[in-house]
């Protein structure tokens, strides 16, 4: 081996804070708050639709008043049910929110992040009007994650033809077009086992204990879409991946 080479694992900065965070946030209501304190931090942070309906919950009934209407929307990803939900979110945002931030940065990856939990907050919101059930939990900015990778990972030269090798420069592999890539088989094969394992949690056909009345899958579904459509927004490198005479990607994609 030799002397210069990478770690084995080597985690943006920016993922490795936003895990810290996670498990400061969880900590906190483990450790420190009493169980009063924990319920009156959920009514202030977690995501609430009936926060919405004043005809379930009157204006001034919850905290935070106007700016929590607002700060929820993203501040409910920051916190998790238990440790079981707090690791299988972290499980995927290593490999999925580690592709972004490096070919985002931190500063993009953060506001991708963002963007892509409120826009969860808003799917749930749009389909569990009034419910009073909080929502916590980043699955809605991961599955946002996940879509912005599909975007570059399967393109020649992306982090998925390195086999053993790291090159910074994978990372930053003009993006395939989002036409392109939802006529791309491994892209629409990823969706599709990506979208049947959602709906199966939605049906009730597979569960886990997260510590919620149920998943949210619409919010992941809000997030995963948000991500496909406003990745080119964030995206730094603005060259247009090249494709071949009859635009199949995978002409493009296929190894030599």
């Amino acid at each position: 081996m030799k002397a210069n080479s990478e770690p084995m694992f080597n985690v943006p900065p920016a993922v490795t804070a936003t895990l810290a965070v996670f498990a400061l946030v969880h900590a906190a209501r483990e450790l420190i708050l009493s169980r009063p304190a924990d319920i009156e931090f959920l009514l202030l942070f977690a995501f609430i639709p009936a926060r919405y309906d004043a005809t379930v919950l009157p204006h001034g009934v919850v905290p935070g008043g106007l700016a929590a209407d607002v700060w929820t929307f993203v501040t409910y990803s920051l916190i998790h049910g238990n440790l079981l939900h707090l690791g299988l979110n972290a499980v995927w945002l290593l490999p999925f929110g580690s592709a972004v931030a490096r070919r985002f940065g931190a500063v993009r990856y953060l506001g991708f992040f963002a963007v892509t939990a409120a826009a969860g907050a808003a799917a749930h919101l749009a389909t569990h009007i009034g419910e009073l059930t909080p929502m916590v939990g980043a699955s809605a900015a991961i599955s946002g994650y996940m879509a912005a990778a599909i975007r570059f990972v399967f393109h020649r030269g992306g982090p998925l033809g390195l086999l053993h090798r790291r090159d910074p420069l994978a990372y930053r592999v003009p993006a395939i077009p989002l036409r392109a890539a939802l006529r791309d088989f491994r892209v629409v094969a990823f969706v599709a086992v990506w979208f049947g394992l959602n709906l199966l949690f939605g049906a009730g056909s597979l569960s886990i204990a997260v510590g919620e009345a149920s998943v949210a899958w619409q919010a992941h579904v809000g997030g995963f879409f948000a991500g496909l459509i406003v990745f080119s927004v964030f995206d730094p490198v603005r060259v247009a991946a090249p494709s071949s005479a009859d635009g199949d990607p995978d002409a493009e994609a296929s190894s030599p």
